[in-house]
């Protein structure tokens, strides 16, 4: 345990909670009794709120939390194109159906995320000899085989992922390069086939504020819906840095909105200097707050969902060195100051604690042997 993490314990804990740290049972949530349930109220403010998780880590306290806190979930890695279909023809579902069959027994939706996107291809797609037409017919094969499969189970797919550069124009993509601007226009297409239900999202990272990037995105969105192209909402993928909340993002929100299509945020963390500190910490809970009240006040986003709830199975130290702390709860399944936050924007007005900036210190947690001087 972390030195931050034993002085949050020791003097967030009542006397009780001391006696069974270390022996707490495996499914025990780690939030207290007390502690706001973060989907109970989202569900409250017309919203939903999310979590992406890894499918083999979906037992014990991982599972337990993931269950009591959250009312959506999006599988981190087991949809994406290079995890079912690594080669042509060859569907691997287990992942995928792990994180459908575990939602589905919490009573949870689940985001599909993703049905095409430029990274994480297998090579036989990624380096094929293509021409329009036949990488036309591979990638709506795969759409109608993938989202076909889970008819009727999902309630948002992630369709096309990541189009843009920075500019606003089009990321060159082998979609993009191979069949050109159409191929947007056709994932979508073929999702609607395959799902009629399903709700159709086009997602994307540093798209949260007014940019040109988001302007790009507004410009192909606006186009879409007057070519009469199913398109039913726009994800913000919102990998945030600390103190760095975009002062557009409720504009932006609302101006897509303004077209015709729901808003969501897709993939919340906000990644801070390791290790974190005290003030780290609140600004982060400021942020996360920021970012939960920016949704709520606009009538269609439609929630959030944060990119794995726990610093433990976060993606940032492996993509940004020096760089974590990024995600509500610590390693060990205790609520950080930003889940206080997330709370509080959503209505909660719960009592304060000590700990590391505002917000009652953490629940038990399986795990972690203490000894109290």
């Amino acid at each position: 345990m972390k030195l931050q993490s034993l002085r949050r314990a020791v003097f967030g804990m009542s006397a009780a909670a001391l006696l069974t740290v270390g022996a707490a049972a495996p499914g025990h949530a780690a939030a207290e009794a007390a502690d706001p349930i973060l989907k109970d109220l989202a569900a409250a403010q017309g919203i939903y709120y999310g979590t992406a998780v890894t499918a083999s880590k979906l037992t014990g306290t991982y599972a337990a939390v993931t269950a009591g806190q959250f009312d959506s979930i999006t599988p981190g890695n087991e949809m994406k194109w290079g995890s079912v279909e690594p080669v042509r023809g060859d569907f691997r579902w287990s992942g995928a159906d792990a994180v459908v069959d575990f939602a589905e027994a919490n009573g949870q939706k689940v985001r599909g995320h993703t049905l095409v996107w430029h990274s994480q291809l297998p090579s036989w797609v990624e380096n094929g000899s293509w021409t329009a037409g036949s990488l036309r017919t591979v990638m709506t094969d795969h759409i109608a085989t993938e989202a076909g499969r889970y008819k009727g189970r999902i309630d948002h797919w992630d369709v096309v992922n990541e189009a843009f550069n920075e500019d606003g124009t089009r990321r060159q993509s082998v979609f993009q390069r191979t069949i050109g601007d159409g191929y947007i226009a056709d994932a979508f297409r073929a999702a609607r086939a395959a799902d009629p239900a399903a709700k159709l999202y086009l997602n994307d990272y540093n798209v949260e504020g007014i940019n040109a990037k988001s302007n790009g995105m507004y410009d192909l969105v606006r186009q879409l819906k007057a070519q009469g192209v199913p398109i039913d909402g726009v994800g913000l993928q919102a990998h945030l840095i600390v103190g760095q909340v975009p002062s557009t993002l409720q504009a932006n929100i609302q101006r897509f909105a303004d077209l015709g299509v729901d808003v969501a945020i897709t993939e919340l963390d906000i990644r801070m200097p390791v290790p974190a500190t005290e003030q780290r910490l609140r600004q982060q809970k400021a942020d996360y707050k920021a970012v939960t009240q920016a949704c709520v006040a606009v009538s269609r986003c439609a929630g959030v969902t944060v990119w794995g709830f726990t610093d433990s199975d976060s993606w940032i130290p492996d993509f940004f060195p020096g760089e974590g702390a990024a995600t509500p709860y610590d390693e060990n399944y205790r609520p950080k100051p930003a889940y206080y936050g997330i709370a509080e924007a959503l209505g909660w007005s719960g009592d304060t604690g000590p700990g590391p900036g505002p917000g009652p210190g953490p629940g038990p947690v399986s795990g972690c042997a203490v000894t109290y001087a």
